[in-house]
């Protein structure tokens, strides 16, 4: 809708409702109302989707306030700035001039500047007496001041939209790869049909945008995560010991011949200790778990491999064995014969600390058939292992749970 129109340089301009409005903007800024003109460029720049604004239209918007002689914008000072086409081109990284005046109206349109229009349409200042400016004719950051805490408030919003979606982008990054890890190793262990599970995951990675949004990611992660949820209960099903067929007397040939004293090399031996540095315990308390926060303590390495990338739970901690049993080689007879003599939770602490180890094994596959055997005869107990493996990651062992 056109109201009228003024004449300038380039022909005349129509005077549309976006012109009209930034002017009544103008008049509404509270007296003693002041703000740094860079804090709100940077702002803007947050909030620039928000506002419909492009990166051309800020660097014109930023040509514009190097102008403007103070660091901080005020209703008490006159906010006109009048530079030519070809002094903000040249402070717009050469911008060419039909480019320039495109971003200049897009500045207009949006609300945050205004024309402050000459009788001849050209940009100038008349000066009184003393020397300062009086009357300025050219764009006024008026709109900018009064709008400058809905800006903020744009600025604010914008920030925390991008941090949700960089959060779900982690979650759905994260699940992806549990899911994927969880799958290639229950093809290999667990007996039955996964074609659909397969399926679903697929379906669902080609589900994601190129560029996704909140809206788009919100109902993804949550699809993740039940599918891996639903992954996760099928494996745990595997690994409980009532439900494992795996033969005792089932083993696999070591490709390299297996050293277990390599991982207890940080513990000094006892006179009252094997040479191996494992005290010999009662074959009753071979299957009692030792408190969580003490073995993740010790055996850090771990919580990558669990669900989100933490280990919170048994739960979660002997996912993350079935895992790294994969990753570094083990057999499934091997894990399943230690599930059965040691118990799952002492099967998969004793999996944390050889993946914490696993640079000084040969093979980490023997050496946990060698502590399954030990374990057998009532022989070996994780205690002293662990503790050889806190006091290398500079814990004591007392007061640690």
């Amino acid at each position: 809708m056109e109201i009228g129109s003024v004449t300038t340089p380039f022909g005349r301009r129509s005077m549309t409702l976006a012109l009209l409005a930034g002017q009544f903007i103008s008049r509404d800024i509270e007296p003693g109302k002041s703000v740094d003109k860079w804090k709100l460029f940077r702002s803007l720049c947050a909030a620039k989707r928000r506002l419909g604004i492009s990166d051309r239209t800020l660097a014109v918007l930023n040509a514009l306030l190097s102008f403007y002689p103070e660091n901080t914008l005020s209703g008490e000072t006159s906010l006109v700035v009048f530079p030519s086409n070809v002094q903000l081109s040249l402070r717009a990284h050469g911008m060419a001039e039909a480019t320039l005046r495109r971003h200049l109206a897009a500045l207009v349109d949006a609300g945050l500047v205004a024309r402050k229009d000459s009788p001849n349409g050209k940009r100038y200042a008349r000066k009184t007496r003393d020397g300062a400016i009086g009357t300025a004719f050219g764009f006024s950051l008026a709109p900018l001041l009064a709008r400058s805490g809905e800006i903020e408030r744009l600025a604010a919003e914008a920030e925390a939209d991008r941090m949700e979606l960089q959060r779900l982008r982690e979650r759905l990054t994260l699940c992806r790869r549990d899911i994927a890890k969880l799958i290639d190793v229950v093809l290999v262990e667990v007996p039955g049909h996964w074609t659909s599970m397969q399926e679903d995951f697929r379906s669902l990675v080609q589900a994601i945008p190129r560029t996704p949004d909140i809206a788009d990611l919100t109902p993804l992660v949550v699809a993740f995560e039940t599918l891996r949820e639903q992954v996760a209960n099928q494996l745990q099903k595997h690994i409980k010991p009532h439900e494992m067929s795996g033969n005792p007397d089932q083993t696999e040939r070591h490709k390299q011949e297996s050293k277990p004293e390599s991982i207890i090399e940080l513990e000094r031996c006892s006179r009252n200790e094997r040479l191996d540095g494992q005290a010999i315990e009662p074959a009753n308390k071979a299957k009692r778990a030792f408190p969580l926060g003490m073995v993740l303590k010790a055996c850090p390495e771990i919580m990558n491999y669990g669900p989100d990338g933490a280990v919170r739970s048994w739960r979660d901690l002997m996912i993350a064995a079935v895992t790294v049993r994969s990753m570094l080689g083990v057999y499934p007879s091997a894990y399943q014969e230690a599930c059965e003599v040691m118990g799952p939770e002492n099967a998969g602490v004793a999996v944390a600390c050889i993946l914490e180890r696993a640079g000084h094994i040969n093979s980490a596959g023997g050496y946990l058939r060698d502590l399954t055997a030990k374990a057998r005869q009532g022989k070996f107990s994780l205690g002293p292992m662990l503790m050889a493996l806190l006091r290398a990651n500079g814990f004591d062992g007392r007061g640690v749970s």
